[in-house]
């Protein structure tokens, strides 16, 4: 039985993505956002234990400012 309380929040109210989400939202694949996340001087990588999440607003800045990655 499906729970009508659970709310969906869209990825762009969202502060931190998934890999997965953060893929889907800026069209970089997962193995590209890995290897950028995986720099000590990321500034827009969160780390959960052993789960990185991605910080949206600084994410978004970082792309605004490269020409390629």
């Amino acid at each position: 039985m499906e729970n009508k309380n659970v709310h969906k929040v869209p990825i762009w109210e969202k502060s931190n993505l998934s890999l997965e989400e953060a893929a889907a939202y800026s069209g970089i694949g997962i193995n590209k956002l890995r290897e950028l996340t995986n720099d000590q001087n990321c500034r827009f990588v969160l780390w959960v234990g052993n789960k990185r999440l991605i910080k949206r607003r600084l994410f978004d800045q970082y792309i605004e400012q490269e020409y390629s990655i």
